[in-house]
């Protein structure tokens, strides 16, 4: 199993995950990395980890509303300490677009650019095994 580190990840938020993931693998060349179907699923293609979040995600629940349309993609940053990161960049006068939001895969919340794109901070769940989703 590859790190979070070795692959890039962006967040697709999706109608239907399973759709999706049969999309993707069916048609584009990836393949199935985990399912947490109907919330999420990842599909990898080389280093490209591409995250699908559907309304139930926590990727999703994170999102604002005016953001949750297709385009609305972000890129997708790991954080070790994502209150630490958080602490950081308040500190240095950002704000966030959403609070932190949990899931079964990590902890993420929401910063935009200056142009407005989303930039996802997000920290794995420590899983036994070492294993993250």
């Amino acid at each position: 199993m590859t790190t979070h580190d070795e692959y890039v990840s962006v967040r697709y938020l999706v109608d239907d995950v399973q759709a999706a993931t049969d999309f993707y693998t069916t048609h584009l060349g990836f393949t199935l990395n985990s399912s947490a179907a109907p919330a999420f699923a990842d599909v990898v293609r080389g280093r490209l980890r591409l995250l699908l979040s559907g309304p139930a995600s926590s990727g999703a629940r994170a999102t604002p509303k005016e953001a949750a349309v297709p385009g609305g993609n972000r890129i997708h940053l790991t954080y070790e300490d994502l209150d630490g990161e958080i602490a950081r960049l308040r500190s240095a006068g950002l704000s966030f677009r959403s609070e932190v939001v949990s899931g079964p895969g990590g902890r993420q919340i929401l910063l935009a650019d200056p142009a407005g794109n989303l930039i996802e901070l997000f920290q794995p769940a420590r899983h036994s095994g070492g294993k993250h989703n």
